[in-house]
C-alpha cells in the first residue's frame, strides 16, 4: 500500500488541500470500524501526504461521534509518523482574537463519552502524556506562521469540551479561571490516540469566535464560526504548504517512543486477536 509519512486531519472548513497532484482514494479498513472518509493521499509541495477530512465530506460527522480510533489507526497504517491537526476554536482571553492562530501546548479533557484507547480488551498499556503535542512539531508550525505575519501565538492551554453544544457563560466563566486560553472539541482524544500509536501530533488552531464569556461580543453561533473560518483557511493552507517540506528526516522527539516502557501485560497473556488487531502499533514491543 502506498505510504506517506506526513498526515493532515482536516477540520470544519479545511475539507480538502489544493495543489496536491498524484491524487488517490484510499479507503482503509482497521478493526475499530471505518475512517470518518476515504483518505486522500497526493503530493504536496513533492511531499507525499495523507489528507483525512475529520468529520467527513460535507461535515455529516459529529465530535462525539467521530471514529477517532479508526482514523489514527487508518493513517498509521498508511506509514504516518506525523498529524498536523487543523481546527476551529474559541477564545477564553481577550488577547487572543477571531482570526488569531493558536499553537497549543496543553490541554484539559472535559470529554465524557468517547473511547480513547487502542488498549484493553487483555492489554493495559500507561503513556505518558505530560506534554500531550508534540513540542517539535508544534514548534515548526509556530515559526513558519509567523513568518506569514498572521497573529499567532506560542502555546496555550485548551479545553476539548463533549459538545455538540456549545459552552454556557458559566461553562466559559469556569476554564477561565483555570487559565485556559481557547476551546474546541476535537484535539481529544485524537492526541492520546497519537501518541499511543508514536505518532507526532499538533494542532493548528484557528480562533474564530470570543466562546460566550464576552458579553461584548456576539455569542458564538455556527454562522460566525464559519465566516471567521473562511477568512483563515488559505492562510492555513499556506502554512500546511511550506510545512510539509520542512519537517526533519527523523524524530528525536520521546512521541517515537511513547510505548517503549508504557505496556504492562506479559506478552504470553495478551489474546492472539488483540496481538493481530494491534500489531502496527505493539508490533515493535511485542511479538
Amino acid at each position: 500500500m502506498t505510504e506517506a509519512k506526513i498526515g493532515v486531519i482536516g477540520g470544519s472548513g479545511l475539507y480538502q488541500m489544493e495543489g496536491m497532484t498524484e491524487v488517490e482514494e484510499i479507503k482503509v479498513k482497521t478493526p475499530f470500524g471505518e475512517p470518518s472518509d476515504a483518505i486522500i493521499l497526493g503530493n504536496l509541495e513533492g511531499v507525499k501526504i495523507a489528507f483525512l477530512p475529520r468529520h467527513g465530506k460535507g461535515h455529516r460527522i459529529s465530535p462525539t461521534e467521530l471514529p477517532v480510533r479508526a482514523n489514527i489507526y487508518a493513517l498509521k497504517s498508511l506509514g504516518v509518523d506525523r498529524i498536523i491537526s487543523v481546527a476551529a476554536v474559541g477564545s477564553l482571553k481577550e488577547k487572543i482574537k477571531p482570526l488569531d492562530i493558536v499553537i497549543p501546548d496543553q490541554i484539559i479533557d472535559r470529554t465524557m463519552l468517547r473511547p480513547n484507547t487502542f488498549f484493553g480488551r487483555g492489554i493495559v498499556g500507561h503513556i505518558p502524556f505530560a506534554e500531550p503535542f508534540c513540542p517539535v512539531l508544534s514548534g515548526i508550525l509556530y515559526e513558519l506562521g509567523r513568518k506569514t505575519g498572521v497573529r499567532i501565538h506560542d502555546g496555550g492551554t485548551c479545553i476539548i469540551m463533549e459538545g455538540p453544544q456549545f459552552s454556557t457563560r458559566a461553562e466559559s466563566e469556569l476554564y477561565r479561571s483555570w487559565g485556559a486560553d481557547i476551546i474546541f472539541m476535537t484535539a481529544l482524544p485524537e492526541a492520546k490516540l497519537a501518541r499511543e500509536a508514536e505518532i507526532c501530533y499538533a494542532s493548528f488552531a484557528i480562533v474564530t469566535d470570543y466562546d460566550c464569556w464576552n458579553e461584548t461580543s456576539e455569542p458564538v453561533s455556527t454562522d460566525m464560526i464559519l465566516a471567521n473560518l473562511k477568512r483563515s483557511i488559505e492562510t492555513a493552507k499556506q502554512i500546511l504548504r511550506h510545512a510539509v517540506t520542512r519537517l526533519p528526516e527523523t524524530r528525536d522527539c520521546n512521541c517515537a517512543n511513547a510505548l517503549q516502557n508504557a505496556i504492562i501485560t506479559p506478552p504470553e497473556l495478551i489474546p492472539a486477536q488483540v496481538k493481530k488487531d494491534l500489531e502496527i502499533i505493539i508490533g515493535k514491543y511485542i511479538k
